[in-house]
C-alpha cells in the first residue's frame, strides 16, 4: 500500500512540476503520469545511488549542493526513458527537480507519509 501511495504522490509532484516549470512536459493522462512516476522512482532507486557515490568528492566539496544537480540529471534521464515526456534544458530539469522534491515533501507531511 505504501508503494502505491508513494507513486501517486510522485505522479502528483510531476504534474505540479509541469504546471510550474516551463520546459517540462508529461502527457497528462493518469496512466502516463503514473508510469513516469514509477520510472522516476526506479531511476532514483537504482541509478541515483551509484551516481551519488561516484560524485561523492564533488558533493562533499559543495557541501551537498551537487545533489541538486544529480536530482536534475535523474529527471532528465527519466524524460529520456518515458515516451512523451520531455525536459527542454538542464535549467528546467533543475527547477523541476526542486518542485518535485518540495511537493513530495509537503504532501508527505500533510498525510504523515514520511
Amino acid at each position: 500500500m505504501g508503494f502505491i501511495i508513494h507513486v501517486l504522490v510522485t505522479a502528483f509532484a510531476l504534474w505540479a512540476a509541469t504546471r510550474v516549470v516551463s520546459g517540462i512536459t508529461v502527457p497528462e493522462t493518469g496512466l502516463n503520469l503514473i508510469f513516469a512516476a514509477i520510472v522516476f522512482g526506479l531511476v532514483n532507486a537504482l541509478v541515483k545511488p551509484v551516481f551519488a557515490l561516484l560524485t561523492l568528492p564533488l558533493t562533499f566539496l559543495t557541501l551537498g549542493l551537487f545533489l541538486l544537480v544529480i536530482n536534475a540529471l535523474m529527471l532528465m534521464l527519466t524524460a529520456y526513458l518515458v515516451p512523451g515526456m520531455a525536459v527542454d534544458s538542464f535549467v528546467s530539469a533543475f527547477w523541476g527537480a526542486l518542485v518535485i522534491a518540495g511537493v513530495s515533501w509537503v504532501v508527505g507531511l500533510a498525510f504523515g507519509l514520511g
